[in-house]
């Protein structure tokens, strides 16, 4: 399953899930945001490549909407309500991403 994470700068919350999530078995991972001045900013060849578009805030899900609207008509986007509260790999940060995209995971991906 390809997954990817979105935030507005990339720069703390999306690559801390990619990180995280890239070690769970039958996942690959990729991270971009919304913002102008993202490290990376998203692409329509990231969405193209996508099964499942995870946003941290449901600002992040209307920036998508409104810059690539029908590119996104068949994609599934699902929204953590992750605040940009955190430091890149903060374990309070990763413990939260664990437990709210866990459920949006094929079973049998946790790692063991």
């Amino acid at each position: 399953m390809r997954i990817l994470f979105v935030c507005g700068r990339a720069r703390t919350r999306s690559p801390t899930a990619e990180q995280v999530f890239s070690r769970w078995p039958g996942l690959e991972t990729a991270s971009a945001g919304v913002s102008d001045d993202a490290d990376e900013p998203v692409e329509a060849d990231h969405l193209a490549w996508a099964e499942i578009i995870v946003v941290m805030e449901r600002a992040h899900r209307r920036k998508l909407m409104r810059r690539f609207g029908p590119a996104l008509r068949h994609a599934r986007i699902v929204c953590l309500d992750v605040r940009d509260d955190y430091a890149i790999m903060e374990p309070a940060l990763v413990g939260l991403l664990e437990a709210r995209v866990g459920r949006f995971l094929p079973p049998g991906s946790k790692p063991g």
